[in-house]
């Protein structure tokens, strides 16, 4: 049982006996500095129940606890606030206990609990990975990795968008332009390939569009009226009509992408257990729209178009299916969201990992599974992430100005090694060492920079700031945990087993690690009720600021007796250790020297 259980259990029964009131919850924090104290019972929230003085009510708790629990030696209160002193042997005891645990923090999944499924990433199948996915794939992969860290398992997914207008307008221009050009044959990733020829498609499309306005059209009629447009809608029917000729273009120039996206999937560090792809999936969501029509969830429209009418939920009216018969965004999501559960019978509930602004469909979407009759819809989460910006402005796919993810990873490795060579800490590093110590720096600066921000939050990105060696970055946290490994190194002729520490006067600045250290698992815990990585990355930082307070205010090494050295060498393995386990759950790799 933690310190928060143990104390928040003693304060209830404290209340009970001296108030005869029946707390539900007891609220804690971290002691101020100013004050003595390990952690700090907050007493204004019992003041609802408890009618009194808040300091008077304070020193009745606090005289029980002291009374009722070993650990505690003493309080003081201020104000509102109990703050509670530990005694050392109950950190003493907790270090023991977790020293040798190389996955503290960490639960195992439960049989009996339902799995989740989390998908992130489901590009488009006509373009290349940029920036945006970057931050969709990281958020997704570690929030799949936190919730299993958490005691669940988990089922990683993606709903790779392989049909529709977007596809086949890179289709229609490699028809009309590309001149059988190939991945082999150009060089280029098929992602990157099959990308250029969606910008190509939105340069030959307002030309015209700029020919029919010129002869009077309006814009928004020359957007309607457009050739190109209109060929690429009909190469759409086509393809649901199962043309052959058709599908076997979508079938060529879909595997040149997916072939490039595994590429990048595997220099991102990010993976997949199960792919769905929405050609498979939009069909099943047109069952269960003719299921929905049967039972009243939808209604038909004059025009033959099929909706859903959810104005007396507060939303709106939504299409569900074209009069044409042809499927929606929604038809496709409805039908992915079933056939999963069809796949994964031990599946509870899902996350989608996707941006702010589909908010509103994913509201629609949850509702219509809801109406539908499915109970585990109720168990669906919208993972909500605000944009990537840049300095330069807003990236735009169609007009060929995203930050592509394969050269934001070069980039960032490149940058890595340029700051390293500045430093001249590499001394005695073969080449190839060094390459895959730049790209580890790379990577991890890139995904900490994203991933300690609230999902929520826009985030402009900088690439240069987010490798630096000094502040809230993943250089500077990984540089930590080397500057670890080297002392683990040096002290590795010390002999840690024999040692009684059993005695041992803490000082402040080993109780405060200690303390950060026991967090962990509350950490963990948060991150996967919030889905929020940034729980975990801004509380790695925190205990990197306390190891370095600690490694300039304490010899480790150069302690006064074996035992107290036998201490301060397993506790920043402890740092270490939690560092790397923090890290895990990222993807971030963390290096044994820098």
């Amino acid at each position: 049982m933690s310190l928060k259980e143990t104390l928040s259990n003693q304060v209830k029964q404290a209340v009970k006996s001296s108030f005869n009131i029946v707390l539900e919850t007891v609220e804690f924090q971290a002691t101020r500095k100013e004050f003595a104290g390990d952690i700090t019972v907050v007493i204004f929230p019992m003041l609802r129940f408890i009618k009194g003085n808040p300091v008077q009510i304070g020193e009745t708790i606090g005289n029980y606890l002291v009374e009722n629990i070993a650990n505690v030696k003493a309080f003081n209160v201020v104000k509102g606030f109990l703050n509670v002193e530990i005694n050392d042997s109950y950190y003493i005891d907790f270090f023991n206990t977790a020293k040798d645990n190389d996955t503290y923090g960490f639960v195992s999944p439960k049989e009996e609990e339902k799995a989740v499924m989390v998908e992130y990433s489901s590009p488009n199948t006509n373009k290349p990975l940029h920036l945006g996915h970057v931050r969709n794939n990281l958020l997704g992969y570690s929030v799949s990795e936190i919730l299993k860290a958490a005691g669940t398992k988990v089922y990683k997914t993606q709903i790779i968008n392989d049909r529709g207008i977007h596809i086949c307008k890179s289709m229609l221009a490699w028809k009309r332009f590309g001149n059988g050009e190939t991945p082999d044959s150009s060089g280029l990733k098929g992602d990157k390939l099959v990308g250029n020829y969606y910008v190509k498609f939105d340069q030959e499309y307002k030309k015209e569009i700029e020919k029919l306005v010129a002869t009077g059209e309006t814009q928004d009629e020359a957007k309607k009226k457009a050739p190109i447009l209109l060929e690429a809608q009909d190469m759409l029917l086509k393809w649901e009509a199962g043309d052959e000729e058709t599908v076997t273009l979508w079938k060529q120039m879909n595997g040149w992408v997916y072939d490039g996206f595994d590429i990048t999937y595997e220099n991102l560090g990010v993976d997949f257990d199960t792919l769905y792809y929405e050609s498979n999936t939009y069909l099943l969501g047109k069952e269960f729209v003719a299921e929905g029509l049967k039972s009243g969830v939808f209604i038909t429209e004059e025009d033959g178009s099929v909706w859903c009418d959810l104005t007396e939920d507060g939303l709106d009216k939504k299409i569900v299916q074209r009069a044409d018969g042809t499927a929606v965004y929604m038809t496709q999501d409805i039908g992915t969201a079933i056939q999963r559960i069809k796949d994964f019978p031990d599946v509870g509930g899902m996350v989608y990992t996707v941006g702010n602004e589909q908010d509103y469909h994913f509201q629609v979407l949850f509702l219509i599974l809801k109406k539908l009759g499915f109970d585990w819809a109720k168990n669906l989460y919208h993972l909500s992430y605000g944009m990537v910006d840049l300095p330069s402005g807003k990236m735009k796919s169609r007009e060929g100005t995203v930050v592509d993810a394969d050269d934001l990873i070069d980039e960032m490795a490149a940058t890595a090694g340029e700051i390293s060579e500045e430093l001249g800490k590499l001394d005695g590093y073969s080449e190839s060492e060094k390459q895959m110590l730049y790209k580890t720096i790379g990577l991890g600066a890139l995904k900490y920079y994203i991933l300690k921000v609230d999902p929520a939050k826009r985030i402009l990105f900088d690439p240069k700031e987010s490798i630096d060696f000094q502040g809230n970055t993943g250089p500077f946290i990984q540089y930590t945990y080397a500057r670890i490994q080297s002392i683990l190194r040096k002290a590795a002729s010390t002999k840690f087993s024999n040692q009684d520490i059993s005695g041992i006067e803490l000082h402040e600045k080993e109780k405060e690690l200690l303390k950060q250290i026991q967090l962990f698992p509350e950490v963990i815990q948060n991150a996967a009720m919030q889905h929020s990585p940034a729980l975990i990355a801004n509380y790695t930082y925190d205990l990197v600021k306390e190891f370095n307070s600690f490694y300039q205010n304490v010899s480790i090494l150069g302690a006064d007796n074996d035992n107290e050295k036998a201490f301060r060498v397993q506790l920043s393995n402890m740092v270490a250790n939690t560092i790397k386990n923090a890290f895990s759950v990222l993807g971030i790799q963390v290096p044994e020297r820098m």
